[in-house]
């Protein structure tokens, strides 16, 4: 089966003009929630605004977040001077096939949305992901499936004081990470094999070592800001 709606997802897609409105019309409902409905506050948001409008061309940009809500993206990317309403600036972000993706008007919307159709609990092989990693080598900035602590309600909160807390950027020396993952894998047991093809010189058992690893480390940043969101300003 060929990738769900791709077509509709390109830059150039009738001009570009339904891709800018559902954008534009997202963006307004995010900033509507964001600074009318709420009172949003955000820590280290420079450093977000520079990752987004100014890194070097073809750098690719990863984001991860905890989220409360179901709408959290996009709504929480509606503060105040952040380019939410900017197509080309948008992320995009893996979106659930099975709600997302269920008839072809859903299909159309979220694709020119920048959403990229995934199915939950089918791995990291998936023909969906090679869309993903498509996006990131044309140095695009790809928001995967967030973080989740705790329960989080179907509708965003109104009436609210939203504090948004962005982390500094987290470098991957993927080279060495590599040989690591290469290096431990040797003294395990051999992990419940699901198929995954040999990456260069990584087989599953080392593939699966690196990506606990980047998931460990970032899950502890996430962690981190979590705990620093909830104590007291002095």
């Amino acid at each position: 089966m060929g990738r769900i709606m791709e077509w509709a997802g390109r830059p150039n897609h009738l001009g570009g003009l339904p891709r800018k409105t559902v954008i534009m019309a997202v963006g307004t409902f995010a900033k509507a929630v964001a600074s009318l409905l709420n009172s949003t506050s955000v820590d280290n948001a420079d450093t977000l605004l520079n990752l987004v409008r100014s890194r070097p061309p073809g750098v690719p940009l990863i984001t991860v977040s905890n989220h409360m809500s179901t709408l959290d993206d996009p709504v929480m990317w509606g503060f105040k001077g952040f380019p939410t309403c900017n197509a080309d600036l948008q992320r995009w972000v893996l979106a659930a096939e099975d709600i997302c993706f269920k008839n072809p008007v859903l299909s159309y919307f979220f694709r020119l949305g920048k959403c990229i159709p995934i199915t939950r609990g089918g791995g990291i092989y998936q023909e969906h992901m090679n869309e993903a990693l498509d996006r990131l080598s044309n140095g695009d900035w790809v928001m995967p499936e967030n973080y989740i602590f705790g329960k989080r309600p179907p509708i965003p909160l109104w009436k609210k004081d939203i504090k948004i807390i962005v982390g500094e950027p987290i470098e991957f020396d993927i080279p060495k990470l590599k040989q690591t993952a290469l290096l431990t894998s040797k003294d395990l047991l051999p992990f419940q094999k699901y198929g995954w093809p040999p990456f260069g010189e990584m087989d599953e058992v080392a593939q699966r070592c690196l990506y606990i690893d980047i998931s460990e480390r970032i899950q502890s940043v996430l962690e981190r800001l979590r705990i620093l969101g909830r104590k007291p300003k002095l």
